[in-house]
């Protein structure tokens, strides 16, 4: 941190992050700021279809009790699968956001063709979404935790390989 204080190592660490060259660290974090942004996506979405769209909160969610929102009557099974359908929603939705955010600002292009570079973005988030929203339905079905602590899970898990996957095998470092 002490080399922080002398002006110039603060305005090649400014430099990395509004730029395209950034040290491991800072690219890190730049994608991390990346995912929150892409996260927070996915849950707006996600929250919405749980509330309005295909209703699949329980009474004991905190945006319930919070916000003092009507919950429908419902069963885990039906619970646990329409919060699947919603996730995938909002995996549509995060996911572009995702991919803009990581070919403008994170990593560089090039490793692969165009096309195949998102196929394979596609398919990585795929997987992770598949895991992801298979620990969230096990999650919930048969262990009965709420829809927000499964869906935590989900995200940590699909923010992990997405990470690993991104930055070794679809984009350059």
């Amino acid at each position: 941190m002490a080399a922080l204080r002398r002006p110039g190592e603060r305005m090649r660490v400014i430099e990395q992050f509004t730029g395209r060259q950034a040290g491991p660290l800072v690219q890190f974090v730049k994608y991390a700021i990346g995912g929150a942004v892409a996260t927070g996506v996915h849950i707006v979405m996600f929250s919405l279809m749980a509330w309005l769209v295909l209703p699949c909160l329980s009474p004991r969610e905190l945006v319930v009790k919070l916000f003092g929102l009507p919950v429908a009557e419902i069963s885990d099974a039906v619970r646990a699968s329409r919060a699947a359908v919603g996730n995938l929603v909002a995996f549509v939705f995060s996911n572009l956001t995702a991919y803009a955010i990581n070919i403008l600002w994170v990593f560089h292009r090039g490793r692969h063709h165009w096309a195949l570079e998102i196929l394979f973005f596609y398919a990585v988030s795929g997987l992770s979404m598949a895991l992801g929203t298979g620990l969230q339905t096990l999650l919930i079905r048969y262990y009965g935790l709420t829809t927000e602590i499964a869906f935590g899970a989900n995200l940590v898990t699909a923010l992990l390989i997405n990470y690993a996957m991104r930055k070794f095998l679809i984009f350059k470092g």
